[in-house]
């Protein structure tokens, strides 16, 4: 009998890969009973339609939440929003579930945390506590972590924030990233199968790239993409694969920018919206250096000691290992810091690097966590006030 219903709710490819393998560990518990709802970008073409991923992988689908995301203005992703609060509450009160479990920090996520709390349900939130100054993600990171009863930080220093900010420690566990769960359990491709699936040359040296906006601010995003495309004409010699960009503020004008690029450089660069966890982490294996300003470059690059160049604020504040090598949109900070990320030196570093977000095994722990808690008397919270000396 499966006596305990999981809900796991998904918007993204991204989200859906650090997902992935908790899923299965609740799908193949006995007494548990896995439940997902599908929505954002997942449901879009114009994001490569990943929805289809999940159903390749044989998940069953329990709701699937379409939102409409037209374009990345203010209004229309505030419609977007309202459309996945409807929906995905609708989905609650039929699903019923015992505990929803949410990732990070998209504004379709922030939705289904607000769901979460009118439908007075159980709220697991994993990456809480992180800093992300340069993006909107961080207030709705922090707004998701108060609305949630159960905590599941990457690192030690999260889970202290999340207590700073009046969580209870004995709902806040420190299990790792479960992004490395991946690392351990994928049968990684090699250079000459990787090449082949995707249809580029991979056996020479590639960049492996991903450039999110700064929601905070579109010029720095702008500044900081033509500063990188300029940076890569020094390059020619090596291959560039970008992966898409985010569904967020701004995100239109940057792929345009990089597509434009692409266009031009047809024989040498290679957009491709979505990897998928198999292909990316076998490209981010092989590749020279990660460059952008993704998580990927600053959570999972450290783990294959793979050196990563980090550009502008959208990943400031969060810990990072001694392989990542940060710097500001400007065209020289660009150029400057790329050189040095190559280097003989960064890259002995980057091989030897201790990667603060510990070693796989993440899922499991989380699993175990959904599994045994006492759900009773959970929905109520109460302010955790943290000893002052006077």
């Amino acid at each position: 009998m499966r006596d305990r219903k999981i809900c796991v709710v998904t918007g993204s490819r991204a989200e859906y890969g650090l997902l992935y393998w908790l899923m299965r560990e609740i799908e193949k518990d006995q007494e548990l009973l896995l439940q997902l709802i599908v929505t954002g970008s997942h449901l879009e073409t114009y994001y490569g339609n990943t929805v289809e991923v999940i159903e390749a992988d044989n998940f069953k689908i329990n709701a699937r939440i379409p939102i409409q995301l037209v374009d990345d203005t203010p209004i229309s992703i505030a419609n977007s929003q309202s459309l996945a609060l409807n929906g995905i509450i609708q989905a609650f009160s039929d699903l019923n579930p015992d505990i929803i479990v949410l990732l990070g920090d998209r504004f379709e996520i922030l939705a289904a945390a607000e769901a979460a709390m009118l439908s007075r349900k159980i709220l697991a939130h994993i990456h809480g506590g992180e800093a992300t100054e340069g993006a909107i993600d961080e207030a709705i990171r922090h707004a998701i972590t108060k609305m949630s009863h159960l905590h599941f930080p990457s690192a030690e220093p999260y889970r202290q924030r999340i207590i700073q900010m009046g969580e209870d420690p004995q709902r806040v566990f420190t299990v790792g990233a479960p992004g490395l769960d991946n690392i351990e359990k994928l049968d990684l491709l090699d250079r000459k199968m990787l090449s082949a699936k995707i249809g580029f040359d991979l056996m020479s040296e590639y960049f492996l790239i991903t450039f999110h906006p700064e929601t905070l601010s579109k010029y720095d995003s702008l500044r900081a993409v033509n500063g990188l495309l300029l940076t890569l004409n020094d390059y020619l010699d090596t291959n560039v694969i970008f992966t898409g960009v985010n569904a967020d503020l701004g995100s239109s004008a940057v792929t345009q920018l990089i597509k434009e690029y692409a266009k031009n450089n047809e024989s040498r660069v290679k957009i491709i919206n979505s990897l998928g966890q198999l292909n990316y982490l076998s490209a981010l294996k092989h590749c020279r250096a990660v460059i952008g300003n993704s998580s990927s470059g600053i959570i999972e690059a450290p783990a294959f000691g793979v050196p990563t160049l980090n550009i502008g604020n959208r990943q400031r504040g969060r810990l990072r290992a001694s392989s990542i090598v940060d710097c500001d949109g400007a065209h020289n900070r660009i150029s400057k810091s790329l050189k040095y990320t190559l280097s003989d030196a960064h890259c002995i570093k980057a091989k030897n690097t201790i990667n603060p977000y510990g070693k796989a095994g993440a899922s499991k722990k989380i699993k175990q966590h959904l599994k045994h808690i006492d759900l009773d008397g959970l929905l109520l919270k109460k302010f955790y006030n943290l000893a002052v000396n006077h």
